[in-house]
């Protein structure tokens, strides 16, 4: 009988201790991330993370690099100037006197089309980000009876800024605000080419037009592809990072 009693005693104080021990909490590293987790219990450098991964892999699915190589820069270049020959009309005009070869249409290709890590950084009241999208594209000048004539790397930033707003029912979205090219961040530089005088002549007037021409054509592309990424963005996430914007909370750690 005494066995029988100690023995429903010591049940007894088992369960009453299973219980507590479920009831504590795991340690740091042990706690699961359970299905539907929600995103703001991330760490701030995962929750930037994934935002910037998600517009990477936005603009890359919507066809970014599609759009890069399809620029219709040879054709803006051809009507551009206000010149009955185009903004390379007026180009060759200077050169043709020199190197007859150059009285010929020429051929822009655009290959290599690249977008390079995603830069974001808060701003200093925490109410906005601001996402730099580096590109980097190369242009192959070319002139059927020359050949392959200069190989020109250019790099550009766009930078996008992105607020969060509540709408007529009070629920908190991101919307794209100033969408523009970084100034300064053009760069254009010679990968390979001819070294004689009227070339380098052609690359330096290439290069003035192309720094008029190129941001404000692949700004024109890129900005309205950033605010079509960002409708599509996960709810989950979207609603996570609007709310810290709202509160003006940092959560885009600073290096």
């Amino acid at each position: 009988m005494f066995q029988i009693g100690g023995l429903i005693v010591f049940c007894g104080l088992l369960a009453r201790t299973t219980a507590l021990l479920d009831a504590l909490p795991l340690p740091l590293d042990q706690t699961p991330l359970l299905q539907g987790t929600p995103v703001q219990d991330l760490s701030p450098t995962d929750l930037a993370g994934s935002l910037t991964d998600a517009l990477s892999n936005g603009l890359l699915s919507e066809g970014l690099l599609g759009i890069l190589e399809n620029l219709p820069l040879l054709n803006i270049l051809n009507t551009g100037g206000g010149t009955s020959g185009g903004l390379l009309g007026g180009l060759l005009g200077k050169l043709t006197s020199v190197v007859p070869l150059l009285n010929n249409i020429i051929d822009i290709k655009i290959t290599n089309p690249q977008l390079l890590e995603l830069g974001l950084v808060q701003s200093p009241e925490g109410h906005r980000l601001y996402v730099t999208i580096p590109l980097g594209i190369t242009l192959n000048v070319n002139m059927p009876l020359v050949g392959r004539l200069l190989k020109v790397a250019v790099k550009l930033n766009i930078t996008a800024e992105i607020l969060s707003v509540k709408n007529e029912q009070g629920k908190t979205h991101l919307v794209l605000g100033d969408c523009t090219h970084s100034p300064g961040s053009l760069q254009i530089s010679l990968l390979n080419g001819f070294a004689p005088l009227p070339v380098q002549s052609l690359v330096n007037s290439l290069t003035s037009i192309l720094t008029e021409v190129l941001p404000e054509l692949i700004q024109g592309k890129v900005c309205p592809l950033v605010n079509d990424v960002l409708s599509q963005l996960d709810i989950t996430l979207v609603d996570s990072i609007a709310d810290l914007l709202i509160h003006g909370l940092e959560f885009v750690i600073k290096v």
